[in-house]
């Protein structure tokens, strides 16, 4: 008996330490698996039917209500736009002081219309920050604080984050709060807020959304119950399915979100939010969309419309079309390559849209808007992308928040136009509303303020000295030049940082210690702002510990400064 069970102890042994060795590939696996059914019932790409406006105009192009473009990039860094004097692969890595890679269409906006220097994203993650230009309004009013994620997400990267070897502290993972969470398909921006895209259907406009969403999927939050007319869906995660001739990849293996990201696959979109009838996109994201966007414009081009282009690129998971990949030369690393492929497919949308209104005769009387939901994540292990200013996507440092926005109307707004003012992303509602002479919404509060003064000369001033930012214990002020960051870290109490933008613009010099009685009114003025807050819809589940001079490629070590953040 003993001469059987030892060897079948032996084996058990074995079995359970190899298991162990590679829990995190096998849980990845499993989710794949589930993935794969999940997707199984996508069907190929058709036709999308979208509404088709009247045959000629009623009234001139110039003389009706302008036209609406907000294309919103995702994760892109400032310093990956050339406008700002960068470009991607530059200083850092290269010895240059510009990129190799321009984005001329992008800085064709800045060019012809409105350059904004200090404008920031809603929030330092997605989807607050999508919420924000939807509404107008804080998530303490919204109670849209944190990222949805998918069920799983939270413990899936948190295990994987502490099984990596790179010296960081732990993520810090509740079970039970993630538990306790509505369902991801539930956690979306309340029925009852009110968006941009609703006011102007109310206008008149006719209103499109194409590609990202990130506001919740049950009715009333979809966007198509949110004021759209018509939505194109993004409803998977790839840009091209993982094994397509024409598509070059680039996985990241030190980082969590990508290994999650790659396991969910999937290539799908649905329409109207008919989920049930998903189908395969048309060939890579951003040029499906932008052909689709076309669409839109032509068959709408004798009426008001607004289009709302929400790209993914240049979101992980890393993919490029290889013809992008060839054109960009010889960048290294991999990764990098693929990054700047999708920076290049990303300014040819813009490109080919605003070619498109061209030659509509739409261009003079258009409000074409461009920006970034957040600043560039330090998790893809590319250095450069935000500088010059500190920090990554989910911090609150500069890095993460400060985005490019450009507005251009020709009909309004003077070529070259640069606005130094601090702006944000709650200003695109009051902004686009008084543009097409749209009446914000009754008995609702709207943070944000009009920019039209600012870039057609009429005003320098916003009458406006504080911009918040809050999630969960993160909490952030900007009061004039003096920007005040609140941290309230799980596992090593309280932490606060304290600069002067105007002569520290990269936050470099902590005053804190210096300036006590400066911390105590900004600390007041978070108090304040806190205090009309109706909390959270649901609480984020995860705390990341994100370094903030370095990506995650890099190795930590005890000197590192670092934050705890939520989602």
């Amino acid at each position: 008996m003993k001469r059987i069970s030892v060897p079948i102890l032996l084996a058990v042994v074995m079995v359970a330490g190899i298991a162990w060795f590679n829990r995190i590939d096998i849980l990845l696996t499993i989710f794949k698996f589930q993935s794969e059914k999940k997707f199984a019932h996508v069907a190929p790409n058709r036709e999308v039917p979208w509404q088709q406006g009247p045959q000629t105009a009623s009234v001139a192009a110039s003389e009706r209500p302008p036209n609406i473009v907000l294309i919103v990039a995702d994760d892109l860094g400032i310093n990956d736009i050339s406008a700002f004097g960068g470009g991607l692969d530059t200083g850092l890595d290269t010895g240059s002081d510009n990129g190799r890679l321009k984005t001329p269409n992008i800085d064709s906006l800045a060019a012809e219309g409105a350059m904004f220097q200090q404008s920031y994203s809603g929030a330092s993650t997605c989807a607050p920050s999508r919420a924000m230009m939807m509404t107008g309004r804080y998530p303490t009013r919204t109670g849209f604080e944190f990222t949805p994620t998918p069920s799983g997400m939270g413990k899936i990267v948190s295990t994987i984050y502490n099984a990596m070897d790179n010296g960081l502290p732990p993520v810090v993972y509740d079970a039970a709060l993630e538990e306790g969470s509505p369902p991801y398909e539930r956690k979306g921006l309340p029925a009852s807020e009110v968006t941009i895209a609703e006011m102007l259907k109310e206008r008149g406009y006719y209103t499109a959304h194409i590609g990202k969403w990130h506001l919740g999927n049950e009715v009333g939050m979809r966007p198509d119950t949110q004021g759209f007319d018509d939505s194109l869906l993004m409803r998977s995660v790839l840009h091209l399915p993982e094994d397509d001739p024409n598509v070059v990849n680039a996985k990241l293996a030190f980082d969590p979100i990508d290994r999650f990201l790659w396991a969910n696959g999937g290539f799908a979109n649905s329409f109207n939010s008919d989920h049930a009838n998903s189908f395969a996109p048309g060939g890579y994201l951003s040029d499906y969309w932008t052909d689709e966007s076309i669409k839109v414009i032509k068959a709408n081009k004798n009426r008001p419309f607004f289009l709302y282009l929400a790209h993914w690129g240049i979101h992980t998971p890393l993919q490029a079309t290889r013809e992008d990949y060839d054109a960009v030369g010889d960048i290294k690393p991999h990764r990098k390559r693929v990054y700047a492929a999708m920076v290049r497919a990303l300014d040819r949308s813009v490109g080919r849209i605003l070619d498109t209104l061209k030659e509509q005769g739409l261009e003079e009387n258009t409000i074409v808007v461009f920006t970034s939901d957040n600043g560039g994540p330090g998790y893809i292990g590319l250095p450069d992308i935000n500088a010059p200013y500190r920090g990554w996507k989910i911090t609150m440092f500069e890095g993460g928040i400060r985005v490019p926005l450009f507005i251009k109307w020709p009909q309004k707004i003077a070529p070259g136009t640069l606005v130094d003012t601090p702006v944000a992303h709650i200003d695109m509602v009051p902004t686009l509303a008084a543009g097409a002479g749209a009446s914000l919404p009754n008995n609702v509060d709207i943070d944000g303020l009009n920019l039209l003064p600012l870039v057609t000369g009429n005003t320098k001033d916003l009458n406006r000295e504080t911009l918040f930012w809050q999630s969960g214990h993160y909490q952030v002020v900007r009061h004039g030049d003096w920007k005040l960051q609140v941290n309230d870290r799980p596992t090593d109490g309280m932490h606060k940082w304290l600069f002067n933008l105007k002569i520290d613009p990269t936050e470099h010099n902590n005053l804190v210690k210096s300036h006590p009685e400066k911390v105590a009114e900004l600390e007041q003025l978070l108090i304040e702002h806190q205090a009309a807050s109706v909390g959270p819809l649901w609480q984020s589940s995860a705390q990341l510990p994100v370094m903030i001079d370095k990506t995650l490629a890099e190795q930590y070590v005890p000197d590192d400064e670092y934050i705890y953040t939520p989602n």
